[in-house]
Protein backbone atom coordinates (compact mmCIF):
# COMPACT_ATOMS: atom_id res chain seq x y z
CA UNK A 1 0.00 0.00 0.00
CA UNK A 2 1.38 3.42 -0.98
CA UNK A 3 1.88 6.33 1.39
CA UNK A 4 -1.00 8.19 -0.24
CA UNK A 5 -3.32 5.22 0.20
CA UNK A 6 -2.25 5.01 3.85
CA UNK A 7 -2.97 8.71 4.28
CA UNK A 8 -6.40 8.21 2.74
CA UNK A 9 -7.15 5.33 5.08
CA UNK A 10 -5.96 7.28 8.12
CA UNK A 11 -8.23 10.19 7.25
CA UNK A 12 -11.23 7.90 7.02
CA UNK A 13 -10.37 6.22 10.31
CA UNK A 14 -10.05 9.62 11.99
CA UNK A 15 -13.51 10.59 10.77
CA UNK A 16 -14.95 7.36 12.18
CA UNK A 17 -13.13 7.41 15.51
CA UNK A 18 -12.78 11.08 16.49
CA UNK A 19 -14.58 11.93 19.72
CA UNK A 20 -15.32 15.45 18.43
CA UNK A 21 -16.60 15.88 14.87
CA UNK A 22 -17.67 19.22 13.42
CA UNK A 23 -19.69 20.02 10.29
CA UNK A 24 -19.32 23.52 8.83
CA UNK A 25 -20.52 22.94 5.26
CA UNK A 26 -24.20 23.55 4.57
CA UNK A 27 -24.90 23.97 8.29
CA UNK A 28 -23.05 23.98 11.59
CA UNK A 29 -23.21 20.88 13.78
CA UNK A 30 -21.02 19.23 16.38
CA UNK A 31 -20.98 15.60 17.50
CA UNK A 32 -19.46 14.46 20.77
CA UNK A 33 -19.04 10.70 21.12
CA UNK A 34 -21.37 10.32 18.11
CA UNK A 35 -24.12 12.30 19.87
CA UNK A 36 -25.20 15.50 18.17
CA UNK A 37 -24.89 18.49 20.49
CA UNK A 38 -28.24 20.22 20.94
CA UNK A 39 -28.37 23.96 20.25
CA UNK A 40 -29.43 24.59 23.87
CA UNK A 41 -26.06 23.28 25.10
CA UNK A 42 -24.25 26.17 23.44
CA UNK A 43 -25.98 28.79 25.55
CA UNK A 44 -24.87 32.13 24.09
CA UNK A 45 -24.25 32.73 20.40
CA UNK A 46 -20.83 34.16 21.27
CA UNK A 47 -19.79 30.65 22.30
CA UNK A 48 -20.61 29.34 18.82
CA UNK A 49 -18.92 32.35 17.21
CA UNK A 50 -15.69 31.74 19.11
CA UNK A 51 -15.46 28.10 18.05
CA UNK A 52 -16.31 28.98 14.45
CA UNK A 53 -13.64 31.69 14.47
CA UNK A 54 -11.04 29.21 15.75
CA UNK A 55 -12.07 26.80 12.97
CA UNK A 56 -11.83 29.52 10.31
CA UNK A 57 -8.35 30.45 11.50
CA UNK A 58 -7.18 26.96 12.43
CA UNK A 59 -3.99 27.20 10.34
CA UNK A 60 -2.87 30.48 11.90
CA UNK A 61 -0.50 29.67 14.72
CA UNK A 62 -1.66 30.76 18.18
CA UNK A 63 -4.43 33.36 17.90
CA UNK A 64 -4.08 36.25 20.34
CA UNK A 65 -7.06 36.88 22.60
CA UNK A 66 -7.19 40.60 21.77
CA UNK A 67 -7.17 39.85 18.05
CA UNK A 68 -9.98 37.32 18.45
CA UNK A 69 -12.15 39.81 20.37
CA UNK A 70 -11.43 42.57 17.88
CA UNK A 71 -12.60 40.44 14.94
CA UNK A 72 -15.62 38.93 16.65
CA UNK A 73 -17.17 41.58 18.87
CA UNK A 74 -16.95 45.32 18.34
CA UNK A 75 -17.93 46.00 21.93
CA UNK A 76 -16.67 42.78 23.47
CA UNK A 77 -14.58 42.75 26.63
CA UNK A 78 -12.40 40.30 28.50
CA UNK A 79 -15.40 38.89 30.37
CA UNK A 80 -17.20 38.10 27.08
CA UNK A 81 -14.17 36.16 25.91
CA UNK A 82 -13.81 34.21 29.15
CA UNK A 83 -17.51 33.29 29.18
CA UNK A 84 -17.40 32.22 25.50
CA UNK A 85 -14.22 30.20 25.98
CA UNK A 86 -15.68 28.48 29.03
CA UNK A 87 -18.79 27.70 26.96
CA UNK A 88 -16.73 26.15 24.16
CA UNK A 89 -14.74 24.00 26.57
CA UNK A 90 -17.96 22.97 28.34
CA UNK A 91 -19.50 21.81 25.04
CA UNK A 92 -16.35 19.94 24.01
CA UNK A 93 -15.69 18.40 27.43
CA UNK A 94 -18.74 18.58 29.69
CA UNK A 95 -17.20 16.15 32.20
CA UNK A 96 -13.70 17.61 32.37
CA UNK A 97 -12.50 17.81 35.99
CA UNK A 98 -12.02 21.33 37.30
CA UNK A 99 -8.50 22.77 37.37
CA UNK A 100 -7.38 20.53 34.49
CA UNK A 101 -6.25 21.76 31.10
CA UNK A 102 -8.68 21.51 28.15
CA UNK A 103 -7.95 18.69 25.71
CA UNK A 104 -9.11 20.33 22.48
CA UNK A 105 -8.10 23.99 22.74
CA UNK A 106 -4.38 24.66 23.13
CA UNK A 107 -3.57 27.69 25.26
CA UNK A 108 -0.18 29.37 25.37
CA UNK A 109 -0.33 32.46 27.53
CA UNK A 110 -3.00 34.66 25.90
CA UNK A 111 -3.05 32.76 22.58
CA UNK A 112 -5.38 29.95 21.58
CA UNK A 113 -5.77 27.39 18.81
CA UNK A 114 -7.60 24.14 18.12
CA UNK A 115 -5.82 20.81 18.44
CA UNK A 116 -6.44 19.48 14.93
CA UNK A 117 -5.00 16.10 15.85
CA UNK A 118 -7.98 15.52 18.14
CA UNK A 119 -10.88 17.32 16.42
CA UNK A 120 -12.29 16.14 13.08
CA UNK A 121 -13.55 19.08 11.00
CA UNK A 122 -15.19 18.58 7.60
CA UNK A 123 -13.33 21.43 5.86
CA UNK A 124 -9.99 20.24 7.20
CA UNK A 125 -10.69 16.69 5.99
CA UNK A 126 -11.93 17.97 2.63
CA UNK A 127 -8.73 19.95 2.15
CA UNK A 128 -6.56 16.93 3.01
CA UNK A 129 -8.51 14.64 0.68
CA UNK A 130 -7.99 17.07 -2.19
CA UNK A 131 -4.26 17.30 -1.44
CA UNK A 132 -4.07 13.49 -1.68
CA UNK A 133 -6.09 13.57 -4.90
CA UNK A 134 -3.75 16.16 -6.40
CA UNK A 135 -0.60 14.27 -5.39
CA UNK A 136 -1.92 10.94 -6.70
CA UNK A 137 -3.19 12.41 -9.99
CA UNK A 138 -1.32 10.99 -12.96
CA UNK A 139 0.49 8.29 -10.98
CA UNK A 140 -2.23 6.53 -9.02
CA UNK A 141 -5.57 7.41 -10.58
CA UNK A 142 -7.51 4.97 -8.40
CA UNK A 143 -6.34 6.70 -5.22
CA UNK A 144 -6.80 10.11 -6.83
CA UNK A 145 -10.37 9.29 -7.81
CA UNK A 146 -11.20 7.94 -4.34
CA UNK A 147 -9.71 10.99 -2.65
CA UNK A 148 -11.69 13.46 -4.77
CA UNK A 149 -14.89 11.48 -4.21
CA UNK A 150 -14.28 11.48 -0.45
CA UNK A 151 -13.73 15.25 -0.50
CA UNK A 152 -16.87 15.97 -2.49
CA UNK A 153 -18.95 13.67 -0.28
CA UNK A 154 -18.22 16.10 2.56
CA UNK A 155 -19.43 19.14 0.62
CA UNK A 156 -22.99 19.81 1.81
CA UNK A 157 -23.14 23.49 0.90
CA UNK A 158 -21.54 26.85 1.63
CA UNK A 159 -19.13 27.22 4.56
CA UNK A 160 -20.82 28.46 7.76
CA UNK A 161 -23.95 29.78 6.03
CA UNK A 162 -25.08 31.47 9.27
CA UNK A 163 -21.93 33.64 9.15
CA UNK A 164 -21.99 34.52 5.48
CA UNK A 165 -21.86 38.26 6.20
CA UNK A 166 -19.02 38.04 8.72
CA UNK A 167 -15.66 39.23 7.37
CA UNK A 168 -13.73 36.72 9.48
CA UNK A 169 -15.38 33.78 7.70
CA UNK A 170 -15.08 35.00 4.10
CA UNK A 171 -11.49 33.92 3.40
CA UNK A 172 -12.14 30.32 4.40
CA UNK A 173 -15.44 30.30 2.48
CA UNK A 174 -13.77 31.49 -0.72
CA UNK A 175 -10.87 29.04 -0.34
CA UNK A 176 -13.19 26.06 0.14
CA UNK A 177 -15.29 27.08 -2.86
CA UNK A 178 -12.22 27.15 -5.12
CA UNK A 179 -11.04 23.77 -3.81
CA UNK A 180 -14.46 22.19 -4.36
CA UNK A 181 -14.84 23.62 -7.85
CA UNK A 182 -11.42 22.26 -8.76
CA UNK A 183 -12.25 18.83 -7.33
CA UNK A 184 -15.50 18.62 -9.28
CA UNK A 185 -13.74 19.48 -12.53
CA UNK A 186 -10.73 17.19 -12.02
CA UNK A 187 -12.92 14.24 -11.05
CA UNK A 188 -15.15 14.94 -14.05
CA UNK A 189 -12.03 14.91 -16.23
CA UNK A 190 -10.85 11.61 -14.73
CA UNK A 191 -14.24 10.02 -15.43
CA UNK A 192 -14.74 11.61 -18.85
CA UNK A 193 -14.25 8.46 -20.95
CA UNK A 194 -15.09 5.93 -18.25
CA UNK A 195 -18.43 7.52 -17.34
CA UNK A 196 -19.31 10.60 -19.42
CA UNK A 197 -22.77 10.95 -17.84
CA UNK A 198 -21.18 11.21 -14.40
CA UNK A 199 -18.76 13.80 -15.79
CA UNK A 200 -21.73 15.83 -16.97
CA UNK A 201 -23.32 15.61 -13.52
CA UNK A 202 -20.13 16.63 -11.73
CA UNK A 203 -19.62 19.55 -14.09
CA UNK A 204 -23.19 20.65 -13.42
CA UNK A 205 -22.49 20.58 -9.68
CA UNK A 206 -19.59 22.97 -10.28
CA UNK A 207 -21.79 25.25 -12.40
CA UNK A 208 -24.40 25.28 -9.63
CA UNK A 209 -21.74 26.75 -7.33
CA UNK A 210 -20.29 29.17 -9.89
CA UNK A 211 -22.18 29.59 -13.14
CA UNK A 212 -19.13 31.22 -14.78
CA UNK A 213 -16.80 28.23 -14.19
CA UNK A 214 -15.79 27.69 -17.81
CA UNK A 215 -13.86 24.45 -17.27
CA UNK A 216 -17.11 22.77 -16.24
CA UNK A 217 -18.92 23.79 -19.44
CA UNK A 218 -16.00 22.58 -21.55
CA UNK A 219 -16.08 19.18 -19.83
CA UNK A 220 -19.80 18.94 -20.43
CA UNK A 221 -19.22 19.63 -24.09
CA UNK A 222 -16.54 16.93 -24.27
CA UNK A 223 -18.75 14.43 -22.44
CA UNK A 224 -21.70 15.07 -24.76
CA UNK A 225 -19.32 14.72 -27.71
CA UNK A 226 -18.21 11.29 -26.42
CA UNK A 227 -21.86 10.31 -26.07
CA UNK A 228 -22.50 11.46 -29.65
CA UNK A 229 -25.03 14.06 -28.49
CA UNK A 230 -24.08 16.95 -30.74
CA UNK A 231 -27.11 19.20 -29.97
CA UNK A 232 -26.52 19.07 -26.21
CA UNK A 233 -22.81 19.76 -26.67
CA UNK A 234 -23.59 22.89 -28.71
CA UNK A 235 -26.20 23.90 -26.14
CA UNK A 236 -23.59 23.65 -23.37
CA UNK A 237 -21.25 25.91 -25.35
CA UNK A 238 -23.99 28.45 -25.98
CA UNK A 239 -24.90 28.51 -22.30
CA UNK A 240 -21.25 29.09 -21.44
CA UNK A 241 -20.92 31.91 -23.98
CA UNK A 242 -24.12 33.60 -22.80
CA UNK A 243 -23.14 33.48 -19.12
CA UNK A 244 -19.62 34.82 -19.74
CA UNK A 245 -21.00 37.61 -21.89
CA UNK A 246 -23.64 38.57 -19.33
CA UNK A 247 -21.32 38.44 -16.33
CA UNK A 248 -18.00 39.68 -17.72
CA UNK A 249 -18.56 40.77 -21.31
CA UNK A 250 -16.01 38.24 -22.59
CA UNK A 251 -15.93 35.29 -25.00
CA UNK A 252 -15.10 31.69 -24.05
CA UNK A 253 -11.43 30.71 -24.02
CA UNK A 254 -9.73 29.38 -27.19
CA UNK A 255 -9.66 25.88 -25.64
CA UNK A 256 -13.45 25.97 -25.29
CA UNK A 257 -13.89 27.26 -28.82
CA UNK A 258 -11.64 24.44 -30.04
CA UNK A 259 -14.02 21.87 -28.55
CA UNK A 260 -16.89 23.63 -30.33
CA UNK A 261 -15.01 23.29 -33.62
CA UNK A 262 -14.63 19.55 -33.00
CA UNK A 263 -18.37 19.32 -32.36
CA UNK A 264 -19.30 21.28 -35.46
CA UNK A 265 -17.04 19.08 -37.60
CA UNK A 266 -18.96 15.94 -36.60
Amino acid sequence: MSNLQNNLLELKKFQENAIIRIQTLGQFNLWRDNDKVDSKQWGRDKTVQLLQYLISNRHRHALHKESIMEHLWEEGDDRDFKVALHGVNKVLEPNRPSRTDPSYIIRQGVTYQLDLDKIWIDVEALEKYIIIGNEAFGNDMKTSKEAYKSALALYQGVYLPNRIFEDWSSEEREKIQILVLGAYVILAEILLHENPLESIRLAQCAIAIDKTWEDAYRLQMQAYLIKGNRPQAIKAYQKCADVLDQEYGIDPLPSTKKVLQEIESM
